[in-house]
């Protein structure tokens, strides 16, 4: 191998580290909807008897009836130890939605999250479309209830009633006190004597605002549940000029991002269609009902589910439709499980997620360990053996393949692999990924700290384990290590080779300068750990 081929190896190892969402999305390997192939052609492609329904076509992805002109009617509170949620009566449309137990920002004066603001109130999250018709803005509507308090443990409904394009429209909703689900039963009545063939849509949404979101670590997005597989797209630009649209077997669709969603959850989900669009700052939700008949004199009652409230893992586990599902763990989503569950293990004795993460760094660098000394070794070799591989070089100058030849069979020889120093690192990566995963969609690690403040300041630090380092102390002291680690680490042949490494701790460094502080001190502390194991190898190989 000469030194373009180890030049290769080398880059190849920065590229994936660097850019691996780029390529595996490129490669295909990550699962993304076609912008010019709608989820609905996935659908329609199988026959409509297997779906079970008969797949109607998809209308255009716009919502704009859905902005809200109030009818009649009044606010009422709902009011949990999880939330304090407002609806207007005329309708039952959400006007507010404020979470208990999150904060928008670390500081404690800091207001709660509202998942529904001023501006995702004027599209009429948990509103209904009734062909076509919005049903917060048409007819009179009753409500039979009052404000609702709940105590834990304990649960209460609202029951609502109103018409809208000639048909009664019976809504009851259900709050509970351990649970940020709201369930729905909805009744039509066809007055007179003649069926109605009614389309019902289901409508939410949310603003960046409103949920928290922001950054390239944390974007505002649509996810949905198609066919079982989890589906989302996070580009505003296709959101707002093309948005999403299909027609399938949707077992849930939300507006959210990391932490948060505002998900609507159909009882039957087959032939669905699926609307969702960015518009005037807020991710808008629909899923629409195929046609079904009402006949007079008799109820025709649907039933779905909402989910207003955080991507708490614990509580979607009992959540319906495998709403669990949108907390996506990526490719590696069994490392990143299994790296939670240390992370939660550690935590439950410790009681900062920032020592968790240490003491999470230290079981992984045991068991790499046997890996790095012996990707060390072989290192070391390569540093005996490069006077001979410069010979080779010198002699062979004007005969590539026999240079080439003879330097593989000088490593065949003693055993050395040429691209050892990179292996550790792309052991590594499905441990780094999976991490990176879990710590960016951990609800646990949002606001949690490690050092509050910088010693001896009042300046924040590492306050929020989910965001980056407002200091970029821990990146630079990241990058300082890996410095250290590259003088340590025997140095190449090749003069090219060595300055492409010496590289790399400034690549890695303007790359972890956004991260969340978490995965930074995941890697901080692995580049220490990393030290004084070569620290020790060195000092035996010098005896």
């Amino acid at each position: 191998m000469d030194s373009k081929n180890l030049i290769l190896t080398i880059t190849v190892c920065v590229g994936i580290l660097v850019g691996w969402n780029y390529l595996a999305d490129h490669m295909g390997w990550i699962a993304k909807p076609d912008p010019a192939k709608p989820a609905q052609q996935q659908a329609v492609q199988q026959p409509a008897e297997q779906q079970g329904a008969p797949v109607p076509p998809t209308a255009p992805a716009s919502l704009t009836p859905g902005i809200f002109t109030p009818s009649e009617g009044r606010a009422v509170t709902v009011r949990t130890p999880l939330y304090t949620a407002v609806l207007h009566s005329g309708g039952g449309v959400l006007k507010s939605f404020e979470l208990r137990k999150y904060r928008v920002m670390v500081a404690p004066n800091s207001g709660l999250v509202n998942l529904v603001d001023e501006t995702t109130a004027a599209t009429a999250p948990l509103g209904l479309l009734i062909n076509g018709q919005p049903s917060w803005s048409t007819g009179r509507w009753t409500l039979e209830g009052d404000d609702l308090t709940l105590a834990p443990g304990q649960a209460g409904s609202l029951r609502l009633r109103g018409e809208v394009d000639g048909l009664r429209v019976e809504r009851e909703l259900r709050f509970s006190a351990d649970s940020y689900l709201i369930s729905e039963r909805m009744s039509l009545y066809a007055p007179g004597e003649s069926a109605r063939t009614v389309r019902v849509a289901f409508t939410t949404g949310a603003s960046t605002a409103s949920v928290g979101a922001g950054g390239s670590y944390d974007p505002m997005r649509i996810g949905w549940s198609l066919n079982g597989k989890f589906n989302e797209e996070t580009s505003a630009s296709d959101l707002s000029s093309k948005g999403v649209a299909g027609t399938g077997n949707y077992g849930w669709a939300a507006a959210m991002s990391n932490y948060f969603m505002n998900a609507i959850l159909p009882a039957d989900t087959e032939g669905l269609t699926l609307k969702g669009r960015l518009q005037s700052d807020v991710y808008r939700v629909a899923l629409e009902r195929p046609d079904t008949l009402a006949n007079p004199g008799e109820a025709k009652t649907l039933e779905l589910a909402y989910w207003y409230g955080p991507k708490d893992r614990i509580l979607l586990k009992n959540a319906p439709n495998n709403l669990a599902q949108s907390i996506d763990l990526g490719m590696f989503s069994i490392i990143a499980v299994a790296l939670m569950w240390l992370l939660d293990f550690f935590h439950a004795y410790v009681g900062n997620w920032g020592i968790a993460i240490i003491l999470l760094t230290v079981v992984i660098k045991i068991l790499f360990w046997p890996l790095t000394a012996k990707s060390y070794k072989s290192m070391e070799k390569m540093k005996r053996l490069n006077p001979l591989i410069q010979k080779i070089r010198e002699k062979h100058a004007n005969d590539k393949e026999t240079m080439n030849k003879e330097i593989m069979g000088l490593y065949k020889t003693y055993g050395v692999n040429p691209a050892s120093g990179c292996m550790p690192i792309l052991v590594q990566l499905p441990v780094f990924f999976g991490l990176y995963q879990a710590l960016m969609t951990a609800l646990e690690l949002r606001h949690s700290s490690f050092i509050t403040y910088l010693p001896g300041t009042d300046w924040l630090w590492l306050a929020d384990l989910s965001t980056k380092d407002p200091t970029y102390i821990t990146p630079l002291l990241m990058g300082a290590t890996m410095f250290i680690q590259q003088k340590l680490t025997p140095a190449a042949g090749d003069p090219m080779q060595q300055k492409i490494m010496m590289l790399m701790p400034i690549v890695f460094t303007f790359l972890f300068l956004n991260f969340p502080s978490g995965l930074v001190v995941y890697w901080l502390v692995n580049n220490v750990l990393s030290i004084a194991q070569q620290w020790m190898m060195l000092r035996k190989v010098e005896a």
